[in-house]
């Protein structure tokens, strides 16, 4: 019986927490001719009905004519 409550115990720390993502959150200029991009996983946790961002990145990206770009 004992052993029965700790499995339903891990189970239940197991399926409280849910991630998903990453997702673009944001995108702007950078006043260079370029864009900023920001990223951000959402995690859920049904024990405090809370919703949040987690693991946040920004990615910059040079806009301009490349080699195949005319």
């Amino acid at each position: 019986m004992k052993r029965l409550s700790l499995i339903a115990v891990a189970a239940l720390a197991i399926t409280g927490c849910t991630t998903a993502g990453p997702f673009v959150t944001n995108i702007s200029s950078d006043g260079a001719g370029g864009m900023n991009v920001d990223k951000c996983s959402v995690q859920m946790n049904a024990f405090m009905g809370t919703v949040s961002n987690k693991d946040c990145t920004t990615q910059h990206v040079r806009m301009g004519q490349g080699a195949g770009a005319r």
